[in-house]
């Protein structure tokens, strides 16, 4: 990609035409070259009329200022906002949507099927921010998110409120990754740490939030006012973005319908979908509802592995098409990345999740209370993730900040695993500091690696697959804790002389104190703590996991120009030669036909204007 300070529409289309310099030596046959000679033969012959159209673009667009930005960001951020908040919002509105719908059996689907839509939908959307408009579709996730609020506040039964979460879930799942693509088109590479940054402050303060927000509506006006919320916020969202969003058009926007609906990977979305569903049901039932041994359990884990086995498989053997090209994954920080942030979102949900059962359990506060006990950990979280966009910003480099950060990580998980049942109040709040400290320093750092290795066409798919890995990991491992907390209660109560395990196995941490004897509470909850250290230690592992991803890293500045498309070819000369078909793209011709040009001869992309090096 090159960069220029208003250069003429000449200079831009010599870019193109040009090969790159520093590259001619690599010009020599090497088995694969005739893809990028082809590719630049058929520049040079018939298009030039698209090469001025290209430099017209990039010369003419312009990053918003100003106003304008502000207002965009705002609008965008407030859209993250209710995305991340009605992740949470609704812990503490549970139990009155129970009593009022008589359904204590559904508990579980109200989180479940948001996560799982969220989750199994992820990955299409990058596909769609690829082919089709960014601005129509982000707008569509949003007012697909508003429906899904829309029918849960005025469900009138739980069956309809479980599908209101899973439509909500499909639009936050394109709101995740829509965020961030818009923030590639309406800032600078080298700016957009601090929105980055802004963007996991956004996140952290919506999870301080989101159980008070619940509370305060449930105990005081009615449960339904969690979700009518996000109608009149999302409105104001839709209206600002629809006017301020500007983005410029595309090669692949070009496309005819159908060409582009050939290329959104029906074969692989087909198996990708079902096959995460049936992983997260497996996870969410075994051990819980019926047995890890019991055949519903079985046939799910394996009808799920065959599925996602057959997806990875669609996705090498069908490449041009795939959901996840192999191009992507070939580049190092993508898979430094991507095991990264598997890890981070794994040990993220462990501690979230089970530390407010802690705080209820050995502590007995209340849900509210539990949420306000973890401000310590979300706020340091938010204040790192604000300060590490700023000095990325001033630096150029991330992985300092995400080597650091996940040291500090696995610090704060090593204390955290150490609480005791008599632990004071400094303790556990120093070490939720130190860990949400690492937590703010790390997190961000693979999407902006996505961001500043890879081309612009394939940054929705690279955002995608980080939101992806991260809520995949993070619906495993809650499962994994939740067994790992049964098992282990269930091993260590039973060895109490006459005392009914299901006092507590069927009972909230909060009703510990009165469902148990007083001459066993003490054992009971020693029992309960050190089971909950069990699960922290889980969550110290991924934590030290993460490390290896934060060191495989490359040190990459967000200030650099990335790569031309001549050097990316070159570095694809070793592949095979279907990862060197992979690396084909389908763009349109001057009169609207498809060709396959190689990455190569890719023409600048449009977004290429006053950013420097």
């Amino acid at each position: 990609m090159r960069f220029g300070l208003g250069k003429k529409s000449a200079g831009a289309k010599a870019a193109v035409d040009e090969p790159d310099p520093t590259t001619a030596q690599h010009e020599k046959p090497s088995g694969h070259d005739d893809i990028a000679v082809a590719a630049e033969q058929t520049q040079s012959k018939g298009q030039n009329d698209m090469s001025k159209t290209v430099s017209r673009a990039s010369t003419t667009h312009e990053y918003p200022q100003g106003l304008r930005l502000g207002l965009l960001m705002l609008s965008v951020f407030m859209s993250m906002f209710l995305v991340a908040l009605d992740r949470l919002i609704i812990s503490t509105a549970i139990p009155q949507i129970t009593d009022d719908f008589k359904s204590l059996q559904d508990v579980g689907w109200y989180g479940s099927a948001y996560l799982l839509t969220t989750c199994a939908f992820q990955l299409m959307f990058g596909k769609l921010y690829s082919f089709f408009s960014i601005k129509a579709v982000f707008l569509a996730t949003v007012v697909i998110f508003e429906i899904g609020s829309a029918i849960c506040g005025a469900a009138p039964s739980s069956n309809v409120f479980i599908v209101g979460r899973a439509i909500s879930g499909v639009g936050a799942a394109g709101i995740f990754s829509g965020a961030i693509i818009i923030i590639v088109y309406a800032v600078p590479l080298h700016k957009r740490p601090l929105f980055q940054g802004l963007f996991g402050a956004v996140f952290g303060l919506a999870s301080v939030v989101g159980p008070l927000v619940g509370g305060a509506f449930t105990s005081n006006v009615t449960w339904r006012w969690c979700f009518y919320i996000n109608l009149p916020i999302g409105g104001v969202a839709l209206v600002v973005i629809g006017f301020l969003l500007q983005i410029p058009d595309r090669e692949e926007t070009k496309l005819p319908l159908m060409a582009k609906l050939a290329q959104l990977d029906a074969v692989g979305t087909t198996l990708l979908i079902p096959g995460v569903v049936c992983l997260l049901l497996a996870l969410q039932w075994g051990g819980l509802d019926y047995a890890w041994s019991n055949g519903r359990i079985i046939a799910l884990l394996t009808l799920g592995g065959v599925l996602l086995l057959a997806f990875c498989a669609v996705q090498v053997l069908m490449p041009k098409t795939a959901t996840i090209p192999p191009r992507i994954l070939k580049q190092r920080s993508i898979l430094a990345g991507f095991w990264a942030t598997v890890c981070i979102g794994s040990q993220m949900m462990i501690f979230v999740y089970f530390l407010p059962i802690w705080f209820q359990a050995i502590k007995e506060v209340s849900a509210v209370d539990s949420g306000i006990r973890l401000l310590p950990l979300t706020l340091s979280m938010v204040v790192a993730s604000m300060m590490t966009g700023i000095l990325t910003s001033k630096i150029g480099y991330y992985t300092p900040f995400l080597l650091a950060g996940t040291c500090l990580l696995a610090i704060g998980a090593g204390l955290l695993t150490t609480l005791q049942t008599d632990t004071e109040q400094p303790k556990w709040l120093g070490y939720q500091v130190i860990y949400g400290f690492g937590m703010g320093l790390s997190f961000q750092a693979p999407n902006l690696a996505a961001q500043t290795v890879l081309p612009n066409r394939d940054v929705p798919i690279g955002s995608s697959l980080m939101f992806f890995s991260q809520l995949l990991g993070g619906a495993i491992f809650i499962s994994v804790g939740e067994n790992v907390l049964n098992t282990q209660l269930v091993e260590r109560l039973s060895s109490l002389p006459n005392f009914n395990i299901g006092l507590v196995i069927n009972n909230g941490a909060t009703t510990l104190s009165s469902s148990v004897p007083p001459e066993l509470l003490g054992a009971v909850l020693s029992a309960y703590n050190e089971s909950l250290r069990k699960v922290f230690q889980i969550g110290l592992i991924m934590c030290c996991l993460t490390i290896l991803g934060s060191i495989a890293m490359e040190w990459r500045s967000v200030k650099e120009k990335k790569p031309t498309k001549v050097a990316d070819a070159e570095k694809g000369k070793t592949d095979t030669d279907a990862g060197a078909k992979s690396d084909a793209e389908t763009t349109i011709e001057t009169d609207g036909t498809l060709r396959e040009t190689a990455a190569a001869a890719e023409p600048v992309p449009v977004q290429t204007n006053k950013e420097t090096a």
